[in-house]
């Protein structure tokens, strides 16, 4: 026998996509069931946790979840700058405490938080549209029922892989960090790596959380170079190569590994009684590959749209396509454009990376981190080709406006 409930909407992944659309669903008093692969809420942790301060105070997240960045140094092979603010804009998270506030935040407006839930396939009606999933749960087969589903099962995209919506993501992110206790770290700066010696098609970073713990990383894009981004990190930790001979002894507390899609917003995100948030919809960033606040920020809107179809009575795409609208109106247009230059990025050579880096160092801390977030509005680029007049920098202007 399978154990069989029935919710007005279910949401797969207990990450921040699904926690934040679960508590905006309940508080908008619908009966919603969040399902959570692990044995608890970000028991694996497969994000470095990089965000930003405006967007930490727009969720609410509190201040004992997250170190504060004001300084931004980059290395390539023969170069080395520093970007400082006066006070912090960014700031790394720490990841499972974030995660598991999102949950309990969702759990007190009404949710139903359900772990060790396995979910491999979906249950669909007559005509072929979703109306559950089912899996694996801790008493064995298990069965959720509901008008609507979530799909917030980040890079996997289990659930509409599973109705045939999808197929794998051909471009992504690879990420491999040790989380650990060092003896020297600037607890506000962190260090993005350039160059082939740190990534052939990616980055590495050091990224503090405070108290001498640090992230250090090694992101590599796929299928642009087949090395290993766990193998290269331990090369780069065990040689001490650049700013990470500066962090003295290295004591590791843990590991971290993740996938993250790079395929652009290449796919669409609303079905006849369901959604797809998150990685799961390719809601990332590709200049850094971070997509926390996106994550986040369209969680609540996939609540809010979930929420408001299910209580019209109609869950069909077309009264989902406001969900659709609103994300695709906000960062479509910036995910390109940093999608043309993470092209390019990936194409330079480390001589190349030094003279990017003498670029990079003319920005006012206000134009790098519009740029490093992609936050690519036209205002944004005409400042920048303006206050720059190097060659390079018409060059991006001319290639984030699709110019050539």
């Amino acid at each position: 026998m399978s154990e069989e409930h029935y919710y007005d909407l279910i949401v797969v992944g207990g990450g921040p996509a699904g926690s934040s659309a679960a508590l905006i669903a309940a508080k908008n008093g619908i009966k919603v069931a969040l399902l959570e692969k692990e044995n608890s809420i970000a028991e694996t942790v497969r994000t470095s946790g990089v965000t930003w301060i405006q967007s930490i105070k727009e969720f609410g997240i509190p201040d004992d979840c997250f170190n504060p960045i004001r300084n931004f140094s980059f290395c390539s092979p023969n170069n080395e700058i520093t970007i400082s603010d006066s006070i912090p804009r960014a700031a790394v998270l720490d990841v499972r405490k974030t995660y598991r506030w999102l949950a309990d935040e969702a759990e007190k407006a009404g949710a139903n938080i359900f772990v060790k839930i396995n979910v491999n396939d979906v249950i669909k009606n007559d005509e072929g549209d979703i109306v559950g999933v089912s899996g694996v749960g801790p008493n064995g087969k298990i069965i959720f029922y509901s008008k609507m589903i979530i799909d917030a099962t980040g890079f996997s995209s289990t659930v509409c892989k599973a109705m045939g919506f999808v197929t794998q993501w051909k471009r992504f992110g690879a990420g491999a960090e040790y989380e650990v206790k060092v003896e020297n770290v600037d607890s506000e700066t962190w260090w993005l790596m350039v160059g082939k010696q740190y990534s052939p098609a990616g980055y590495a970073w050091i990224f503090p959380l405070g108290n001498n713990i640090v992230r250090i990383g090694v992101g590599v894009g796929k299928p642009e170079s087949s090395i290993d981004p766990t193998q290269r990190l331990e090369e780069l930790m065990e040689k001490k190569i650049g700013p990470i001979k500066r962090l003295g002894k290295i004591t590791p507390i843990e590991f971290h590994y993740g996938l993250i899609p790079n395929d652009g917003l290449s796919r669409k995100t609303v079905f006849n009684n369901l959604i797809l948030v998150g990685d799961s919809a390719g809601q990332a960033n590709p200049l850094v590959l971070e997509g926390i606040r996106y994550a986040i920020k369209f969680g609540r809107v996939a609540g809010k749209v979930s929420s408001d179809a299910i209580k019209s009575g109609k869950t069909d795409e077309s009264a989902l396509y406001p969900y659709e609208k609103n994300w695709r109106n906000e960062i479509e247009s910036k995910i390109k454009s940093a999608g043309k230059v993470q092209d390019r990025w990936i194409g330079l050579s480390d001589e190349d990376w030094d003279k990017e880096l003498d670029i990079i160092k003319e920005l006012k801390v206000e134009e790098f981190l519009d740029f490093i977030k992609a936050d690519f509005g036209l205002s944004n680029m005409i400042k920048l080709a303006t206050h720059h007049p190097k060659l390079a920098v018409r060059q991006l202007f001319n290639l984030v406006k699709g110019k050539n």
